[in-house]
């Protein structure tokens, strides 16, 4: 269709809310977090999301994108590099024995050491090779069911780079302690790794005697200061009347977050903290209430170990409690005003492709002093020698905001197969949370204690909610087996996969590794896109049933025909950042021949034409809208297909742009 303009003279944009609906339809929300896996470790092969056919791939200095991860010579002498590999590649027994095997390090050192200074190349050097691996549908069919029923969100990461305690601790409260931020030295932390051990450091010339009795139960002076003594957000719930409670069992790997905190450890048997967030109900109290639509307003789960899917144990095990859950919220009679929301706590040495998006240097509450001296300046951690106000001569380095982790929402207002594109962290959950009490007329329930930057910068969530158009119907999710158990009800799965097995981890595919598609394995197929966009997918902007197009021969921006595959190359777009990741600016190039849309919908072959363009989400179904930046124009198409600029949204023309995310190999 040819290029019309057109000028019509409603509202502007701007003046209209991202979203309508009303968040006080919903009544509950379950938290539920597992263990240790990286986003592409499970679902970097999935169709429409941010994976394995990311054409914004970062690309180093050295002309080699983040895939091909450093080898030397010690690790082999048949290759430099190490592209992603799917761990079951060898195919035979080691598809039963990819189960249970673990891959790397979760702690602090290894996950710096691969995150190499912003590199993010050194997986397999500094991790281990099996770091680079990854699992396919057939290996965890429930999560992708799961995933693919609701909204799962590409851009989630977790909170800090390192082990279980520090992310766990953020979902609760919204902060580590790193200096800058809300909290007092004296309240323990800095929060980077596993210490649950109150004891004492020894003393160094660099410190003090009387600053030791100070920080008792400390690894280092101001290093993971144990118990924590700030305040966390199910105080606040407590406080406001929230009902809240925290479902585990005695087998909880150790998981509960809450019983790190000084005020859960001292309060007494009769006391809410004591009842709610450190008693032992179990699971099945959790089933039942969900079941009899007697569930609290806010729900926390904590899994068995074994089941928890922390490798080694086996992703199809945890696949069953995720079914289980998921299963329990859905077949209750309070469904349809209910909200899951399942996370993973960190990568578990599993990597990423995904470079985190962090803050600037100097953020309070964001940087500080490597407490080993090894890394300069990196995440959550890393510069000379961290002492706080100790140690002298040290370089600043940052705590936050580590690699991605699986994130999916479940409910009537996220069904549907869809990816949500902002970035999110666990402070996330606890900024949706605040909102959702702040619309059924709670007060006093915003916590202060979380990092003032995550607070501003982080996705409360709410846009991956369709809130005018909730679909009550559910998705099939396979049946999978119970996991095995011995005769008194221990889980005894992982341990009889690891018998059967000499070596559970594969070979690795030094070398073996010339057809890149192979490697670089994904499926083809879509998903429906919401949230405020991101890099990193290719897109297909869709209205009238007609798409977007580049086509050769036409120097101006055209339409025609979309397809219910949505897999018309000449439709796809890549969008890449102007100003910063922040700006919602893009230029848009297209997928099909590279050019580039310029100021008044002509193509341009060469980028410095490009137009800077705005992408707005309007949210609950209504699509995205598609703004020059210099002018304020919109590019839009009537109902025939014709493409149309114009100076404010014209309501005539009904929706903004359906957008989705697609993954084709042609």
């Amino acid at each position: 269709m040819i290029w019309l303009l057109g000028f019509a003279l409603a509202a502007l944009l701007a003046s209209s809310p991202v979203y309508a609906g009303s968040l006080k339809d919903i009544e509950h929300v379950v938290i539920f977090m597992q263990e240790n896996r990286a986003q592409d470790t499970y679902f970097g092969s999935m169709a429409g999301v941010r994976g394995f056919n990311d054409p914004n791939v970062q690309v180093n200095a050295d002309g080699l994108s983040v895939w091909n991860q450093q080898v030397d010579p010690d690790m082999s002498d048949r290759t430099n590099t190490l592209l992603p590999f799917y761990l079951g590649w060898k195919g035979g027994e080691t598809l039963d024995s990819i189960q249970c095997m673990a891959a790397g390090d979760n702690g602090y050192y290894a996950n710096q050491a691969a995150y190499n200074h912003g590199l993010n190349n050194h997986w397999a050097l500094n991790n281990t090779p099996w770091s680079w691996g990854y699992y396919k549908r057939d290996d965890i069919p429930v999560q992708f069911a799961i995933a693919e029923g609701w909204t799962s969100a590409d851009m989630y990461q977790e909170s800090q780079i390192t082990a279980t305690n520090p992310n766990r601790v953020t979902l609760v409260s919204g902060s580590i302690n790193v200096p800058g931020g809300p909290q007092q030295p004296h309240q323990g932390g800095v929060y980077i790794d596993n210490n649950e051990m109150p004891g004492m450091f020894s003393v160094s010339n660099d410190v003090s005697a009387s600053a030791l009795t100070k920080f008792p139960g400390c690894e280092k002076p101001g290093v993971s200061c144990y118990p924590l003594k700030w305040k966390t957000i199910f105080e606040f719930y407590e406080e406001a009347g929230v009902s809240w409670q925290l479902y585990q069992d005695t087998n909880n790997f150790d998981d509960n977050p809450l019983a790190w905190f000084y005020q859960f450890q001292k309060a007494d048997k009769d006391h809410p903290l004591t009842k709610k967030g450190m008693s032992f109900v179990g699971l099945n109290r959790f089933y039942e209430d969900a079941a009899k639509g007697t569930l609290p307003e806010v729900s926390f789960i904590v899994g068995p170990t074994e089941l928890s899917e922390h490798p080694p144990y086996m992703p199809k095990d945890g696949g069953w409690l995720q079914k289980k859950v998921t299963d329990a919220v859905t077949s209750s009679p309070k469904y349809s005003s209910t909200l899951l929301m399942i996370s993973f706590d960190e990568t578990g040495g599993f990597g990423d492709h995904v470079t985190p998006f962090h803050p600037p240097p100097g953020t309070p509450g964001e940087w500080m002093k490597d407490p080993y001296g090894v890394f300069g300046d990196v995440f959550v951690g890393p510069g000379e020698y961290f002492q706080l106000c100790f140690f002298r001569n040290a370089s600043d380095s940052f705590v936050p905001l580590g690699f991605r982790v699986p994130f999916v929402m479940v409910s009537p207002w996220t069904r549907g197969n869809r990816v949500f594109t902002e970035r999110c962290d666990h402070n996330s959950q606890i900024l949706f949370v605040e909102q959702w009490l702040t619309a059924r007329g709670y007060s006093k329930i915003q916590t202060d204690q979380m990092v003032p930057w995550r607070r501003a910068h982080m996705s409360n969530l709410v846009n991956a909610l369709d809130l005018d158009h909730p679909d009550y119907s559910l998705p099939h999710i396979p049946d999978t087996p119970d996991p095995q158990t011995d005769n008194n009800g221990n889980y005894i799965g992982t341990s009889q996969c690891q018998s059967r097995h000499r070596q559970t981890r594969p070979p690795v595919p030094y070398g073996e590794q010339s057809n890149v598609t192979e490697a670089l394995y994904f499926e083809d197929g879509f998903k429906e896109v919401i949230g405020y966009l991101t890099e990193g997918r290719y897109l297909v902007f869709e209205k009238n049933r007609r798409a977007l197009r580049s086509f050769p021969g036409h120097d101006h921006l055209t339409t025609s025909p979309s397809r219910p595959e949505v897999d018309r190359k000449e439709h796809r777009w890549i969008l890449w950042y102007t100003e910063d990741e922040e700006s919602e600016v893009f230029n848009i190039q297209s997928a099909l021949d590279g050019r580039w849309i310029g100021t008044r919908g002509e193509m341009h072959s060469d980028k410095k034409y490009a137009a800077r363009i705005r992408i707005i989400f309007l949210g609950n179904g209504l699509g995205y809208n598609l703004q020059y930046a210099n002018n304020g124009q919109y590019i839009d198409m009537d109902v025939d297909g014709n493409l149309r600029l114009h100076s404010g949204q014209d309501m005539t023309y009904g929706r903004g742009f359906h957008v989705w995310s697609v993954t084709y190999h042609n």
